[in-house]
């Protein structure tokens, strides 16, 4: 494993890393990390970000790949060490001889997690076993939360943006999408599903349009990857676990916009909402996720709250500040999970 000069610029590394789940079969994967050149290890105001000693590893969301350095820079300033996973069949990972996106179960992705947080240990040579904090956005929030619940003594603190935790409505509609899909996955896992393309999301993200983020189309294409029905099938099984209680022990931080906008057509409203997901059904979700749950809802903000306009945006991070001072400052007395010596 070697690390290597990365597309973010100067203060980030990647590796290529290959992992084999339980089904046999070997997957690539890409792990980031960022990294200040020696001698900038301080704010720009001059002050040296506080003595932590935990990590962050993100997980992106389908058909995306990690690309905001600002969130990286997020996590230095509090004095965390951070990486981000580009998972099999998607971004840094994608593979011209497989289907983009394409994942059969949500637990295809444990192998390349679990060497991901292994690198990250070694990377860190005063690191134990634990001292994680998992993030993760839309569908890498779905994954990250179930992977939370494998593997609870892995993870310190779990922290999800715009997570999809549900489909939009209820699980009645779920429920009735799955019996269609389902057939149709076992007999044909990778059939393409004709389902309306729209991206309205990607035009209030990109710079070549709406947003102000600089984008690589070649690694997040606008209308996204093609839905198949395997990987849909996937999602919903992942769904009806969350819908029945992952009990996490961990503390857990949900961050979603107050509204959502969906249609056909685009809508000035797009670039204040969440033109992806359901979020009224997110928020009911996230209380089924574990025992000690916090809320934030973020007036204005997009699908990826940290891609919001920078008002917006600001507020995020100030709320993500309050709650890393509130739960994971582990200089602080009494913040140790139950059972911890």
């Amino acid at each position: 494993m070697e690390w290597t000069a990365d597309i973010l610029g100067p203060d980030f590394q990647s590796c290529g890393l290959d992992a084999t789940g339980v089904d046999g079969v070997s997957r690539h994967a890409t792990l980031i990390r960022h990294r200040l050149p020696s001698g900038k290890q301080t704010h720009d105001d001059g002050q040296s970000p506080p003595k932590r000693t935990g990590a962050v590893l993100f997980l992106h969301g389908w058909s995306d790949y990690f690309f905001n350095t600002e969130l990286a820079g997020f996590w230095a300033e509090q004095g965390y060490d951070f990486y981000a996973l580009d998972m099999h069949n998607h971004g840094r990972s994608l593979q011209a001889d497989m289907p983009g996106g394409y994942v059969a179960s949500l637990t295809d992705y444990d192998a390349e997690i679990e060497k991901a947080i292994h690198i990250i240990h070694g990377d860190r040579p005063d690191s134990q076993k634990g001292s994680l904090t998992l993030m993760g956005h839309s569908t890498g929030g779905l994954v990250a939360a179930l992977w939370a619940s494998r593997h609870p003594d892995d993870v310190q603190y779990l922290i999800l943006d715009s997570p999809w935790l549900e489909m939009h409505g209820s699980s009645l509609v779920r429920r009735a999408a799955q019996a269609m899909v389902s057939p149709i996955a076992r007999l044909r896992p990778e059939t393409v599903l004709r389902l309306p393309e729209r991206g309205f999301y990607f035009r209030s993200i990109s710079s070549t349009a709406e947003g102000e983020w600089t984008l690589d189309e070649n690694y997040r294409p606008p209308l996204a990857f093609p839905v198949r029905a395997g990987w849909l099938s996937a999602v919903f099984a992942g769904h009806s676990q969350v819908a029945r209680g992952l009990k996490l022990e961990m503390p857990v931080l949900v961050l979603t916009s107050t509204t959502s906008a969906n249609g056909m057509v685009w809508q000035e409203s797009m670039r204040r909402s969440d033109a992806v997901l359901d979020v009224s059904v997110i928020a009911l979700r996230a209380m089924a996720l574990g025992r000690t749950v916090t809320l934030e809802r973020i007036d204005g903000a997009l699908h990826d709250v940290f891609l919001s306009a920078p008002a917006v945006r600001k507020d995020a991070y100030a709320r993500l500040a309050r709650w890393v001072n509130g739960f994971m400052d582990t200089n602080e007395p009494g913040h140790r999970r139950e059972g911890d010596t």
